[in-house]
């Protein structure tokens, strides 16, 4: 263990493999989060960052992760990727929409922002840091992003060019996309915060009928990294994961589909069952080694 407060690191042993947490400064000072596997030896490896859902929970987050979500890391790591899932702050309700463009400046010897960061910035900074590590190859860092961390990697790559590959599985994207929603979302009375836990977006007409189509393509017109988009055959928000890919083939992007057909929210990341199994089954497996694949090219990895 490192005790150096500005750089905690903690290894331990999790279902037999080492995990390496830590926790990694992000731009306002706070930190966020992490647990890492990689394959054996000094590297550099090509790097994967996990991210999945809306953000908080902190450090037990990603233990229980490690612990339980690992499947995907075990197979990412046998093909001689090193991954590590991310926690990042709690999603600020329409924060990326009403914020703006987050600007840093100076006063009194200090840094001063605009606005605080929002999630996806967390894990810009958590990508620039894995930067410096000398076991990462910085030219080879990637990212899967699922439901809410589908949309950041829709998010992040329109503003931050330092991924030589992203997936966005199964995108939440309604936010990306300024997407108007309809009466099977209604205001929270409690919070005035909107539920959209519902919402039905399963047909790519409607959905392209209540986006803002000019904002959307505006931030579409900056991504260069190669995308894959996965969506999930009978999910009510199938035609925001198919419209977050066909805006960026309509925009002559380097991105690519793929769907499957399967019951679970996050089929990419099989969890674990009460029986210490992991609940998974062919589609699942299909999917994952067609992601490795697809790494594999994107990032030149034999």
């Amino acid at each position: 263990m490192e005790t150096n407060p500005g750089n905690i690191v903690l290894t331990e042993t999790v279902n037999g493999q080492a995990v390496t947490l830590m926790m990694i400064e992000v731009w306002d000072g706070l930190y966020a989060p992490v647990g890492v596997r990689k394959p054996d030896g000094d590297g550099p490896f090509p790097m994967v960052l996990l991210a999945s859902g809306n953000g908080g929970e902190g450090m037990e987050w990603i233990k229980d992760s490690m612990r339980n979500r690992a499947y995907t890391v075990d197979k990412l790591v046998e093909a001689g990727f090193a991954c590590a899932w991310t926690r990042y702050r709690t999603e600020v309700e329409l924060g990326y929409n009403n914020g703006g463009k987050l600007i840093r400046d100076i006063r009194q010897g200090r840094e001063m922002f605009n606005r605080s960061p929002l999630e996806y910035e967390d894990e810009i900074a958590i990508a620039d840091y894995f930067k410096t590590v000398p076991w990462v190859d910085a030219k080879r860092l990637s990212m899967i992003g699922m439901s809410h961390g589908g949309e950041m990697v829709l998010k992040m790559t329109s503003e931050y060019h330092g991924f030589a590959a992203a997936i966005a599985s199964e995108p939440a994207s309604h936010e990306f996309l300024a997407l108007k929603p309809d009466d099977t979302a209604f205001i929270n009375e409690e919070t005035g915060l909107r539920n959209i836990e519902e919402m039905q977006m399963a047909e790519v007409d409607k959905v392209r009928r209540r986006i803002d189509l000019t904002v959307a393509m505006r931030r579409i017109e900056n991504i260069n990294t190669p995308i894959l988009v996965m969506g999930r055959d009978k999910d009510h928000l199938q035609g925001i994961f198919r419209t977050s890919y066909d805006l960026l083939a309509e925009s002559g992007k380097n991105a690519d589909w793929v769907s499957y057909d399967h019951d679970y929210h996050g089929y990419i990341f099989p969890i674990r069952g009460k029986d210490g199994k992991y609940i998974l089954n062919k589609v699942q497996e299909e999917a994952i080694a067609f992601v490795i694949a697809w790494l594999k090219e994107k990032l030149s990895v034999t």
